[in-house]
This record gives structure tokens, C-alpha cells and sequence, in this order.
């Protein structure tokens, strides 16, 4: 090995050791912060606020450290994705001190710990987000892909327990017991932040190892209608022509029909839309993965007249296209068209809106 290669690797050895030492310190912060908040212990609470700065001065060596590498070195292949990583990864363990700092902060203004139901879950919850952050960095210590992928699919476990979390507390009637609820909810959406960033962590521990970036993300995208056998169900066949590996789609109505309107049918194959083995599905048959769900578009009036109780993670979109074509038959091509032409649209904007403009 030439001298050069040599302070090479010593210039990378040194950047991932201080990554190394930031990291024990983040990963020292968020158990300490969650102890602080299980047994009320404000002392522990004020350590760990103050163990930030310590956090946040190495995160800005570790930027000085990456900048003066590249100025030096110039790399290429492996050590520039080494270092682009170590770059994004330094950014994600500060904000994970960050979010120790807040749940430190807010158990300090609790009156006392939680307790019942609620402690448990956020013990677990907690548990999952430091199992999360610890098998990352092993993960990153060794630059183990296979570590790193096994721990990635740990952070959708956390998003839907979060979802039934924050389902319990909006319907607790407790009305002094509110500002407590929502400061622990507070801390269980940071817990799941400090599972997004881990999760962050082992996709640029994959990118270093194998050179593969992040997979852009599917989205699970219902389209609602009354009855879910034209205007709801037109939305789904045409996203999942234009846009196959974008996202999931499905569509369902209140009162499904017991077949799709003909009309649409024989439209939307004279598109190239194959819709005769399509069946009206029942909203209430879809309510257990409603969870899933990143979008819902409602065709037909506003989203909360079907579901009452949206999930918190997702968003609600209404499109207003009017009603479906009616009268002669013969007379219905060039309704059919606009509609056609005014869905598509929305689709496509829709989609290249969560996927940008290449979206496929």
C-alpha cells in the first residue's frame, strides 16, 4: 500500500471512529432520556439536555473532518460512497440527539411517570426504537448490509403500533389527564423518528457495502366511491396502467354494486384498460387496512363521510369530476373522454407529486 493510500485510510478510519464515539453518545442519550421519563428522574433528565452539546460539537467535527477529506483526497467509488454516507449518517444521529433532548425535556414537565396501559406501551415502542438504533450502528461498526436490511423492516412494526397508540389516547375522556397524553404521544412520534433515522442509518450502510441507493418509496394510494362501480374504480385501473411501480392501488365504495357500469367498461377497454374481471369491493371489508394506506381520494364527496376516523399517518384528498356520464348511450363518448381525460390528470399530478416527475 503507497503512503497515499495509507493516509487515506487512516483519514477514513478516523472519520468513522468519530462517528463510532457520536454514535454511542446518541445511542447513551436516547436510553437515558427514556429511563428519565419511565421513573420521573429529573436529574437523569437534565444530564441528558446538557449531554447534547457534546453531541453537536462532534457532529461538527465530523463535518469539518468530511469536507477537509474531500479537498484532500478527491475520492471516488467505494470511499466517495463511504463518505457521502458518513455525511448523511452524521446529520441523522444529531437529529436523534435532538429528539433525546425533547423526550429528556418533557418528562421534566410531567407531573409524574406514565402508568397503566400507557407505559407499557411506551415501553415497548421504546424498546423497538433502541433495538432499532443499536443493531444500526453494530451494523455500520461491522458495514454489515444483511444486519442493516434485517433492521430496516423493524421501523413499519413501529409505525402501526403508533397508530393504535394514538387511536387509545383520542378516545380517552380524561380531560385533566390531556396535556399529559399528548406530551407522552409527543415523545412516542420521537421514538418513531429515532426508528425513521435508523432506519436511514442501514440504508446508507447498504449503499457503502453494495453501492445500492435507497428504493424509492411504493405508495398505497384508495380511491372511494358510493358504490365503487364507476368513478372510484376508473381512478384505480387508470394509476395502475400509467403508473405500475409507483404505488398500490385499490378502490372500494359504502354500498359496492353488484357489477362495474357497462359503459365504463367498454369505454376503458377501447383505452386498452382490461376492466372485466373487476368487481364493486365493500369499503368495510377494506377497514383493517385503512392503516396502510398513504392517500385516500374520495370521488365522490369528502373522505370523512365514509370513514370517520382517518388514520394519522394518512392524507385525505377529495376530487370533485362530477357524476358519470347519462343519457342515449351513443351521446356518452364525449363525456366519457373528458372524464377520462380529468381523472388521468389528477392521477398524474397526484403521483408526481409523491414521486416527482419521472414517477413510472
Amino acid at each position: 500500500m503507497s503512503h497515499y493510500e495509507e493516509r487515506l485510510e487512516h483519514d477514513l478510519d478516523n472519520i468513522r471512529r468519530h462517528i463510532l464515539a457520536m454514535a454511542g453518545k446518541v445511542d447513551d442519550g436516547i436510553r437515558n432520556a427514556v429511563r428519565a421519563l419511565q421513573t420521573g428522574d429529573r436529574i437523569l433528565a437534565a444530564e441528558t439536555i446538557l449531554a447534547d452539546h457534546a453531541i453537536n460539537r462532534e457532529m461538527r467535527e465530523i463535518d469539518r473532518l468530511c469536507h477537509a477529506f474531500i479537498a484532500v483526497h478527491l475520492p471516488s467509488g467505494i470511499h466517495l460512497r463511504m463518505l457521502s454516507a458518513a455525511i448523511r449518517i452524521n446529520i441523522a444521529l444529531e437529529r436523534i440527539g435532538d429528539y433525546a433532548v425533547t423526550i429528556a425535556r418533557t418528562s421534566e414537565q410531567l407531573s409524574e411517570p406514565p402508568a397503566g396501559a400507557l407505559a407499557r406501551e411506551l415501553e415497548r415502542i421504546a424498546n423497538s426504537a433502541k433495538t432499532m438504533l443499536s443493531q444500526s450502528i453494530d451494523a455500520y461498526k461491522g458495514l454489515n448490509a444483511e444486519m442493516a436490511r434485517a433492521t430496516m423492516v423493524m421501523e413499519q412494526d413501529i409505525e402501526y403500533d403508533l397508530e393504535s397508540v394514538y387511536a387509545e389516547l383520542t378516545e380517552n375522556r380524561d380531560r385533566e389527564k390531556v396535556r399529559e397524553l399528548l406530551a407522552v404521544y409527543v415523545v412516542l412520534t420521537h421514538l418513531k423518528r429515532v426508528a425513521d433515522q435508523a432506519k436511514n442509518l442501514c440504508e446508507d450502510i447498504v449503499f457503502i457495502v453494495t453501492g445500492e441507493g435507497k428504493a424509492p418509496k411504493i405508495y398505497n394510494i384508495l380511491f372511494l366511491g358510493k358504490d365503487n362501480s364507476g368513478l372510484s374504480k376508473m381512478a384505480e385501473l387508470i394509476a395502475r396502467k400509467a403508473y405500475p411501480e409507483s404505488g398500490t392501488y385499490s378502490s372500494c365504495g359504502r354500498n359496492p354494486a353488484k357489477a362495474l357500469n357497462p359503459q365504463m367498461v367498454s369505454f376503458l377497454e377501447q383505452h386498452g384498460i382490461d376492466a372485466g374481471n373487476q368487481k364493486p369491493q365493500s369499503l368495510e371489508q377494506m377497514m383493517h387496512e385503512l392503516v396502510e394506506k398513504h392517500v385516500i381520494v374520495s370521488l365522490d364527496g369528502p373522505v370523512r363521510k365514509y370513514i370517520k376516523k382517518l388514520p394519522f399517518h394518512t392524507t385525505a384528498v377529495e376530487w370533485d369530476v362530477g357524476p358519470l356520464p347519462e343519457g342515449p348511450v351513443e351521446e356518452q363518448a364525449e363525456q366519457w373522454e373528458s372524464l377520462y381525460r380529468d381523472i388521468a390528470t389528477r392521477v398524474q399530478d397526484l403521483v408526481c407529486i409523491l414521486r416527482g416527475p419521472e414517477a413510472h
